[in-house]
């Protein structure tokens, strides 16, 4: 299937939604009006729910131990956002603290400011994505991280890849390179990092990296409007690439590449990101 056509047969693919939708609302609104007029009747019990409560998340972190990386795995682990062992396994050994400016609190399940009109993604989002990258992330494959911002999750990758693979960030705003850079120093990647096998790079994220192609998993950490030919052209056949894709209404697509180089695409979520674009264009507002 050329790419074209896997995206027009995305369109047609069931989204899940990660948090309540606005818009949802009104039917739910109705929904209750028409049930106060019929007898009431026992209501089965419901499954376990992918959304966060991000309120009581909060404040849960706000009562104390805002220090406890795991404790934020385990809270995650409750909600079905991190499900396996090996991605339980890799955010615990890298403290998001370590990628959040002081003053903010890390293990808060919401996006974060990094400067220069970037974010570092919410926990539940990190996670999302290291486990439908997880099965590409073996020791010694190649990933890159396109929009790398704080090199939180850059610095997962090379966890999960090893000193025998290759974990690439790559960034258009220099000064956040350097940021991440730093972070990583004092964090477990921290060897990795000095070995060579983690690396950040400035960079047109919409461009990729060819210098360490073709790449086992692709993870793009902004929203384009359409998915880049560079970085499909980049992904290993038998490789995944995660990138969220729209405007306004954006989805989490998932991007299969078959053995023949034909791709698979498909929606796993309803997102929000900020948008991959110009360097110029980022920092026109900041």
């Amino acid at each position: 299937m050329c790419l074209a056509a896997a995206i027009a047969s995305a369109s047609a693919s069931p989204a899940r939604c990660l948090s309540p939708s606005s818009a949802a609302l009104p039917r739910r609104f109705l929904h209750h009006l028409l049930l106060a007029a019929t007898p009431t009747r026992p209501t089965p019990p419901r499954p376990p729910l992918r959304c966060i409560p991000f309120h009581r998340m909060a404040q849960f972190w706000i009562r104390g131990s805002l220090d406890k990386n795991k404790a934020l795995v385990e809270y995650l682990k409750q909600y079905a956002a991190v499900r396996t062992d090996k991605v339980a396994e890799v955010m615990e050994s890298i403290d998001r603290a370590l990628f959040v400016a002081e003053g903010l609190t890390p293990y808060t399940d919401s996006p974060m400011p990094i400067g220069y009109n970037a974010t570092i993604s919410a926990p539940h989002m990190h996670a999302t994505c290291l486990e439908l990258l997880k099965d590409h992330l073996q020791p010694g494959m190649h990933a890159l991280d396109v929009g790398s911002g704080s090199g939180y999750l850059t610095a997962c990758f090379a966890m999960m890849v090893g000193p025998e693979g290759r974990a690439v960030g790559i960034e258009h705003i220099p000064e956040l390179v350097a940021a991440s850079t730093e972070n990583v120093q004092r964090s477990a990647a921290a060897q990795l990092l000095k070995d060579g096998s983690l690396s950040f790079h400035v960079a047109d994220g919409r461009l990729g990296w060819p210098d360490e192609a073709p790449y086992d998993a692709i993870h793009v950490g902004a929203a384009a409007p359409e998915i880049p030919q560079p970085l499909v052209d980049q992904l290993k056949p038998g490789g995944r690439m995660v990138i969220p894709v729209g405007s306004y209404f954006q989805e989490l697509q998932v991007v299969d590449k078959n053995a023949d180089g034909s791709v698979t695409v498909q929606n796993d979520a309803s997102v929000r990101y900020v948008p991959l674009t110009s360097r110029s264009a980022q920092l026109q507002d900041s």
